[in-house]
Formats: C-alpha cells, structure tokens, sequence
C-alpha cells in the first residue's frame, strides 16, 4: 500500500531556477499582465458607453474580456510573486481554488467564443429575423448559460482534484496549479481522475468547436451565395476577429489539454509549459488588440470616447 501523506502546501517550480531569468519574466510578464487588464477593461467600458457598440456582437465580447480579466488574474499574480521569492509555495486550499476557477474560466470562454460565431451566423444568414431573435434579454439568456454550466462542471472537477492521494512529492512542474501536474505527482485516485478530465474535456471543447464549425460553414455557404463583392467582403470582414480568437484559443487548448499527463515526456513538458504561458497570459492580452484593431466600428468608437474626453479635460481646465 502507498503511504499516503496530509498535504498542507506545494512547490510550484516555475518556469525556470535561474535567476536572472526569472527577472527578465517578472518584468515581461508584468508588462503584458497590465496591458491585458487595461486592453480588457478598456473594452468593456468603451462597449458600455458607446451607442454604436450595443449590439449582441459586442454584447458578447464585453463578457469574453470579463472572463479573459478574471482568466489571467486567477494565474499571473502568483506567478508574478513565485518569480522573485525562493518559496515558491501555494496552499493546498488555494491550489484547488486556483484549479477551480482555471477550468470554470475555460469552460465559460469556450462556450462564449460558440455564441459569438452562433451571433454571426444569425446576423448573416437571418438578417431580418436577427433584431427580434437575438434581443437583449435573449443575450442575457443566453450568457447566463456558460457561466452556469462552467462554474458547475468546475465544481465536479474539483471535487475530483480533492480525491487524488499524495506520497511525499509535493513540487508541481508548473507555474500554477492545474490537473495535469497533479495528476504526475499524485500516487492514488489518479485513474478516474486522469480519464474523468480528458472525457470532460474532450466533450466540452467537440461540442462547443462543433458550434463554431457548423456556424462558420452555413456562414461561409451565405456569403458565397451573395452577389455583391461589397456584401461578401463586409461579412467576411465582421467574421475575420472572431475567427483568428478562436483558432488561437482552442488550438492551444487541444494541445494542452487533450493528452494522457502520466504519459508525457521531458520535451512534451516543455512544450506544455509555452503552450501554457501563451494560452493563460498572452491570449487575454491579443484578444481586445484583435478585436479593435481589424474592427471599424471599435475603432471608430475609440476616436469618439478619445475626442470626447479631450473635450472634458479641456472644459475641466476652463473651470480652473
């Protein structure tokens, strides 16, 4: 029999012992912590003050950038402090809480990104119908949904996170708590664990996928069939943001997520660990680049809110 072992804390390893690497990440990771929270942030208050950025498009974005706020905070803080102390150690109670909201945010984004392409389906193959069935209290039907789902799926989860058994190791090969690494270093509960995980996974991430995909296909079916250029460019054009999320997305995730942990290799390992740093810290940053950047409409209410609070200050400093 294994001698099981009372778990009060782990080791996080991190991304590297060395430090003066471990510098240069502090301070990379905390520039790109920033512009997530003031890239999102920004999103959702230029959404909710901007008349022209009221449709569900931008409904459901604003929800997206919540959720990418919420995702990479529930990481890159205790990354950011494990980078410059020598502990490096997480509590049993927070490592769970930190798994806990790592896969209720995945489950929430995925099932987001699935409505944002269900929304553009609707806006171009039903045109007319889209005002009257994609109203706003259907929208908040319909975002209700995934927070519901993900937060009680991520509770399942975790209970069965709670279930693995540990022999002594304690340091998890990982910047934050997750169920992979767990699983590597638990020594007993790890077989429902490990396959309870990839089915969830692999049934979330081919439903939801299988929304984008069947979404984009009756998408790509209208649009061939209009015959102004204009009209195909424009539709194409209000797809383009979305598509390029959602292929970042759910490319990292099926490489992080859907595979055996206690069959991995030193080299998948590391290639893991990127795949990680990319999917929680640098995607939540990319997306409000992305969808201001390649939209007219966000830009155009960005030059608005930016003239109109030039004209603020300026009124605020004739009162002076």
């Amino acid at each position: 029999m294994p001698n099981f072992t009372d778990v009060t804390e782990f080791i996080l390893l991190g991304l590297t012992s060395r430090r003066e690497l471990r510098v240069l990440f502090f301070v990379m990771f905390l520039v790109v912590y920033m512009i997530t929270l003031l890239g999102n942030i920004g999103m959702i208050i230029l959404i909710s003050i901007s008349p022209q950025l009221q449709s569900p498009m931008y409904f459901f974005l604003s929800h997206l950038s919540f959720v990418d706020v919420w995702f990479s905070s529930n990481v890159t803080p205790k990354m950011l402090e494990n980078l410059l102390s020598e502990t490096k150690t997480i509590s049993y109670v927070g490592c769970l809480v930190q798994c806990y909201f790592f896969i209720a945010l995945v489950h929430v984004e995925v099932y987001i990104l699935a409505l944002m392409a269900f929304d553009r389906y609707m806006a171009i193959c039903n045109p007319l119908l889209y005002g009257s069935k994609m109203s706003r209290s259907v929208c908040v039907r319909l975002i209700s949904v995934p927070y519901l789902y993900g937060f009680s799926v991520s509770l399942i989860c975790t209970l069965w996170t709670y279930g693995l058994y540990f022999c002594g190791n304690f340091e998890i090969n990982h910047f934050y708590c997750a169920d992979p690494p767990l699983i590597k270093i638990a020594c007993g509960g790890v077989y429902i664990k490990e396959y309870t995980m990839i089915v969830i996974a692999g049934i979330n991430f081919t439903y939801s996928l299988s929304v984008v995909l069947i979404s984009y296909t009756l998408i790509v079916v209208a649009v061939l069939r209009m015959r102004s250029a204009d009209g195909r460019r424009k539709a194409f054009s209000t797809c383009g943001s979305h598509l390029t999320a959602v292929t970042m997305f759910y490319g990292t995730l099926i490489f992080m997520n859907l595979r055996r942990p206690t069959e991995e290799s030193v080299e998948q390992r590391k290639m893991v660990a990127m795949a990680s740093v990319f999917y929680t810290v640098v995607i939540p940053m990319l997306n409000p680049l992305i969808y201001s950047l390649r939209n007219r409409e966000v830009k155009g209410a960005s030059k608005k809110a930016l003239e109109k609070g030039c004209e603020i200050l300026k009124i605020l400093k004739l009162r002076k």
